[in-house]
Order: C-alpha cells, then sequence, then structure tokens
C-alpha cells in the first residue's frame, strides 16, 4: 500500500554558537531573514510538502519559537483596529487549519540523532521527515519545491529519501557525502545509496553529493537511534543510524534543484538575505538600487 509522510520533526535546541552574539539570547531560529524569521520559512516548506503534524524538539530559552506560531489576540485586534489588513493576514495566517505544531525536550545536548529520538512518542511507527532548521532551501521560480518532489519520490519508491545537494569536489571534506555506487542522480531525481561518508577526503570521496539537512525517514530508524551508541564529538549521530539501516533497507538520495543557504553561520545567514531579499515583493526593487551604488 502505498503511504504519504505526513509528521515532521525540526530540532531546535541548538544554541546557534556560529551566529553569536546574535544567537545569546534571541534564538538563532529566530533570526529574520527579510520579513520572516528563519524557522518560518522552514515550516511554510513542511506544509506546502504535505506536513501536518510537526514536532518541535526545543530546549530551556526557545519558548519565542512556539509564541511565534501561537495567536497573538491583542496584536491582531490592534491592526484590524486600524484596518492594516495585509498586515494582519501575514500575521494571523502563519498557522493554516489541520497544521499542528507540538513541542518536546531535549534535555541534554546528545546530538541530532538524539534529539529525532526524543520526538519518537509522537512520530509512533510513521515513516518521517527531517527538517533542520537553519538550512533554506530556496526553490524560487520552480514549479514544485524540493521537498514537494522529494515526498513524491518517497510516495513512489516507498523508500526513505536524502536531499542531497553537489559541491565542489574541494569542499566534500565539509560535509557528509553519499556514494551511490557511481550512479549519476540528475537534479529531481533519486537513486539507492550503497554508503554514507562523514567528511572523507577530497581523493576518499565517493561522489561531490553532499546531505543537506532534508530527511525522509523510514519508522524504523527511531529503534535503531534507540542502541545508536555515541560517535562523533561523543554525540548520537543521525548519519550513523542511517548507515546502519542500509544493512537492512534501501535509502535514497534526492537531487535537489534549488539552492541551500546555511543560516547557521553568518555568510549564510547574509547570503539568504541577499537573495530573499531580490525576490521578495516589498524589497525587490529598493533593494536592487541599493545594491547596484555599492562599489565592491
Amino acid at each position: 500500500m502505498t503511504t504519504s509522510v505526513t509528521k515532521a520533526v525540526i530540532p531546535v535546541a541548538g544554541l546557534g554558537t556560529r551566529v553569536l552574539p546574535a544567537s545569546k539570547a534571541i534564538p538563532k531560529e529566530m533570526m529574520p531573514v527579510v520579513d520572516k524569521p528563519v524557522i518560518q520559512y522552514v515550516i511554510e516548506e513542511a506544509i506546502a510538502a504535505g506536513i501536518t503534524d510537526i514536532v518541535l524538539v526545543t530546549r530551556s530559552g526557545k519558548s519565542s519559537i512556539e509564541d511565534h506560531f501561537d495567536c497573538h489576540y491583542e496584536l491582531e485586534a490592534e491592526l484590524e483596529r486600524k484596518g492594516k489588513e495585509a498586515i494582519l493576514a501575514s500575521v494571523r495566517d502563519i498557522m493554516p487549519a489541520g497544521v499542528s505544531i507540538t513541542a518536546v525536550r531535549q534535555n541534554k545536548a546528545l546530538g541530532l540523532g538524539h534529539a529525532v529520538l526524543c520526538a519518537a512518542p509522537i512520530i509512533g511507527d510513521s515513516d518521517f521527515a527531517v527538517l533542520l532548521p537553519d538550512m533554506l532551501i530556496n526553490c524560487h521560480g520552480q514549479e514544485k519545491t524540493d521537498l514537494q518532489t522529494m515526498v513524491e519520490s518517497y510516495q513512489k519508491s516507498q523508500h526513505g529519501q536524502i536531499m542531497v545537494e553537489p559541491v565542489p569536489m574541494e569542499h566534500v571534506d565539509r560535509y557528509g557525502v553519499v556514494d551511490c555506487s557511481g550512479a549519476t542522480v540528475l537534479p529531481g531525481q533519486a537513486a539507492d545509496i550503497a554508503q554514507m561518508v562523514e567528511k572523507p577526503p577530497r581523493d576518499e570521496a565517493p561522489s561531490n553529493l553532499t546531505i543537506n539537512g532534508r530527511y525522509i525517514l523510514p519508522a524504523r530508524i527511531m529503534e535503531i537511534l534507540k542502541d545508536t551508541k555515541p560517535g562523533a564529538g561523543g554525540e548520537i549521530q543521525l548519519t550513523d543510524a542511517m548507515v546502519d539501516f542500509l544493512k537492512e533497507g534501501t535509502l535514497q538520495a534526492f537531487h535537489m534543484q534549488g539552492k541551500t543557504y546555511d543560516c547557521g553561520n553568518k555568510a549564510g545567514y547574509l547570503q539568504a538575505n541577499v537573495i530573499y531579499g531580490l525576490q521578495n515583493s516589498e524589497t525587490a526593487e529598493s533593494f536592487k538600487a541599493f545594491i547596484k551604488t555599492l562599489a565592491l
């Protein structure tokens, strides 16, 4: 029977050390790209792909993320009183009907695999998506987002999907790299993964396709994570669980078509603001004119 994926885990318990001091008091996920916090773009991406149940894996000091997606009656009433209908709609319509957000705590920073495992009681026996909240996938001009197409690939194959993006070979040692046994994986297509290698030396990398923070994983991963021992950095790594899963099942690499912006570091965050600012109807014209005045 063909199944879809309607549940997603978004781990937001990180400290945001790469964007300090901005993230000292403000969660890095709430830092704005143009006029919306990063986390809103990610949740909108999930909803557009058919996700209806979102699990935030959080910690103390991150309540502003949950507050952002809650109702703000006083603000809405004041905007309505002043007749600011467009702004009111942008605030009121953040969460569409039929979509729920649940928060669970990760009490100790024990790695991405541990964060995902914290959501196990809610995910249950369902296949599920994982979206890293500091990675923005820009699909401007595409008919569908990459996550939508990846969900379709999952529905067709019923195999877990890992979104990948090509990088220059000289940079492969910075990322997790997939080995598809030499198969050519075109943008918008998927191929079976033979193995995954974490930060391989350039001359040992099986490809230049790197994992970029979007996954659709079989429910079995949760069971494997329960027995996954601490790996790199003394943390429970999601990659280690996926490697173990490959011994018994199939995962596929889905080659994205868009562009990733890592808002978890300062350079990526600035790049995202430039690109999204140039694509925003309110800011594009004046921003483009400003950029032209810069003597870089």
